[in-house]
Order: C-alpha cells, then sequence, then structure tokens
C-alpha cells in the first residue's frame, strides 16, 4: 500500500449492544498515531468540532477530502481542502441523508471516503429505522470525478457470514488484493465485536472467507463493553500495522495494534501479532480522553505521516456517552521508532484559543 491508496482511515463510537439490545456486536482492531509527547502539534486542534469516527483521504487532486459521523447520525458530510487545517472552514455538504423508513433509517456511523477504480466509495454503517441497533455495513459509489457533484448509488450492505451486529468497514489494497476490515459480532461469542478482514470480488462484495484478526481479550478492551472495532491500516517499513478501538465510548475508549509482516499471508489470522497493551490513551496533562476510531494521512509535504482521530476535551459524560456530541476530529504527527514501529505518544493538547 503506498502513501496514495485507498488505505488510510478509520473511526469508533458506539456503546454498542446498548445494554443487550445490541445482540451481538464485535468491534474492530487496534490503532496506530501520534506525535511525539510534550512536543505541540503543528495543527489546529480541535481540527472540526463536533464530528466523531473521521476520515481523511488525500487525493491524487491535491484535495484533502474529510467525511466523519454528524452526532444527529441521520446524514453524510463531506468536506474538502487543500490544506489540512483549511479543513476547519471549509464548506460542508450533506451528500446523503437517512432513509425515512426501512433500511439505513437511523445509526448512520462512520462513514469513509475511497477512491476504487476510477469511482468514488462511501462505506458506512446504519440501521433500519424500525430496529435502530441492527446495524450492518452499506455501500455508496459514484462515478462523477467530483465527489461533491454526480449521483451517489445505494450499491446495497455487505453481505458477511452472519446477519450480527457490523460496521466501521475499511478497504485497501496489499500487492494487488483489495481487502475489507471491519467489526462484527460473532454469534454465540461473549462480547460486542471483533475485528475481520477478508478479500474483495469487487468494492461492495466479500470473496472467499473471513477471518477474525483479533477480539477483546484483555482487560482495556473490555471495560463498559466488549469491543474491537473501527480498524485501519497504515502499511510502512516492510509491515502493516493495523489500528483499532476498544472499550466503551467514554474515556476508557482507546486504541490497539495489530501487526504483520507484508511478505505474510493477511488471511491467516496466526501471522498478525498484537499489542498487549493500548497505544493511544486518555490523557489527563493533555486533557484529551477516548481518543480514537482512527485513520492516517500524509501531511501536506507528502511525506509526513498524519494520525486522525476524535477525542472529548472532557473526562465526565452525563448519560450515554453516545449521545454527547463532543467528540471532536483531531490531527497531529504520527511518529516512528528506531525499530520501524508506529510512535503514538499522546494526544496533544488544544491549540490555543481554538475550538472555544
Amino acid at each position: 500500500m503506498s502513501r496514495a491508496d485507498d488505505l488510510p482511515e478509520a473511526p469508533s463510537r458506539r456503546l454498542l449492544l446498548k445494554g443487550t439490545a445490541a445482540a451481538g456486536a464485535l468491534a474492530a482492531v487496534p490503532g496506530v498515531a501520534s506525535a511525539a509527547p510534550g512536543k505541540a502539534a503543528p495543527y489546529v486542534n480541535p481540527l472540526v468540532r463536533n464530528r466523531a469516527d473521521p476520515h481523511i483521504h488525500r487525493h491524487t487532486d491535491g484535495f484533502y477530502y474529510f467525511t466523519a459521523t454528524a452526532p444527529e447520525y441521520d446524514r453524510i458530510i463531506l468536506r474538502r481542502s487543500r490544506t489540512l487545517n483549511g479543513l476547519a472552514t471549509a464548506a460542508e455538504s450533506v451528500i446523503w441523508r437517512k432513509h425515512a423508513a426501512g433500511d439505513m433509517g437511523a445509526h448512520i456511523w462512520a462513514p469513509e471516503l475511497h477512491r476504487i477504480g476510477g469511482k468514488w466509495y462511501i462505506y458506512f454503517a446504519a440501521a433500519p429505522a424500525e430496529s435502530v441497533w441492527d446495524i450492518r455495513i452499506w455501500v455508496l459509489e459514484n462515478a462523477h470525478p467530483n465527489p461533491f457533484r454526480g449521483t451517489w448509488v445505494e450499491k446495497g450492505q455487505i453481505k458477511t457470514a452472519w446477519e450480527t451486529f457490523s460496521l466501521d468497514a475499511t478497504t485497501f489494497t496489499h500487492r494487488g488484493t483489495r481487502y475489507l476490515a471491519w467489526a462484527q459480532h460473532e454469534p454465540g461469542m461473549d462480547n460486542n465485536t471483533a475485528l475481520w478482514l477478508s478479500e474483495m470480488a469487487n468494492p461492495w462484495t466479500l470473496t472467499g472467507p473471513q477471518v477474525r484478526l483479533s477480539m477483546p481479550e484483555y482487560d482495556w478492551e473490555c471495560v463498559g463493553f466488549k469491543v474491537n472495532e473501527g480498524p485501519y491500516v497504515i502499511a510502512r517499513h516492510g509491515r502493516l500495522f493495523m489500528t483499532y478501538s476498544a472499550s466503551a465510548t467514554d474515556w476508557n475508549y482507546c486504541m490497539g495494534l495489530l501487526t504483520v509482516d507484508a511478505d505474510a499471508d493477511l488471511m491467516d489470522p496466526a501471522n498478525w501479532s498484537k499489542s498487549p497493551t493500548p497505544v493511544f490513551t486518555s490523557n489527563d496533562t493533555t486533557r484529551q480522553y477516548g481518543p480514537g476510531h482512527n485513520c492516517f494521512t500524509v501531511a501536506e509535504d507528502g511525506r509526513t505521516d498524519v494520525l486522525v482521530y476524535h477525542a472529548r476535551q472532557y473526562k465526565e459524560i452525563t448519560g450515554d456517552p453516545l449521545n454527547d456530541p463532543n467528540r471532536h476530529t483531531r490531527v497531529q504527527k504520527l511518529g516512528w521508532k528506531a525499530d520501524g514501529t508506529p510512535d503514538f505518544g499522546v494526544p496533544v493538547a488544544d491549540t490555543a484559543g481554538a475550538g472555544e
């Protein structure tokens, strides 16, 4: 996967299983990201207020394209800018709205915008209006070169092995093969969601087996809810790194990391290693809480890796965190350690005077 690949991002959210109603919600895989501790981010943070599960795609036309979860959970939005900081004030367009009834009528979550085969695709999660926790993965397609124009065609639901709670789809290519990674509840398992991987026949169809890469097993993945979700992949230094988010969507939300050698068979779960500790967590010093549902992009220089994620500016939340709209999109430089692994550091403090 190159820096220009369709790979970059992945987003967070939901205290899934809302009580016991979410009949199984598996999550997604670990996350990677961040600037060196103690250093100020070169970006204005928060970048975009009240936008969770952010995805930023840097296209060959020189624009950064931004989409994310709107707190009303009712629409898919899009912004673009030639600079990352410019996304903060870029005009926002609604390119699709939820249905009034039936499928795709509720919980419009975690959209990702990808350019595949000369067309634009948006992967997102949605539920029927009459059964709002029966969340599944859906796909939109737009053949116009400009995603703000043309027609967004509903390609339908991505069919997985089970009709269970599923969300947070991301797609990437590696050595000529396209993959989908996502979070889903596996029937009979005592957790909300695990991370899954499958090869794809086309941008809206899986092919061959789907394999489980990670499930909630460590204490830090099981606070409030047993969750792995929001996977996103970046390829560097002969390896693929898959970040994911874990636990409930309050201040316990954090990111984990899976790693696989670039020469290995990605469809063999045994080839993936999992960090036993989270790689990106809440920080009282910088006052950033529940960082997660990340993706990756690159800076304007085309070389510097950038971590994109959301977080809140406070720890205490009244009521269900899913009803709290103040998860803000944030960006900071992603560092790299001498051994070639990502250095996430800590979520940087707010920029003075920003986001007020």
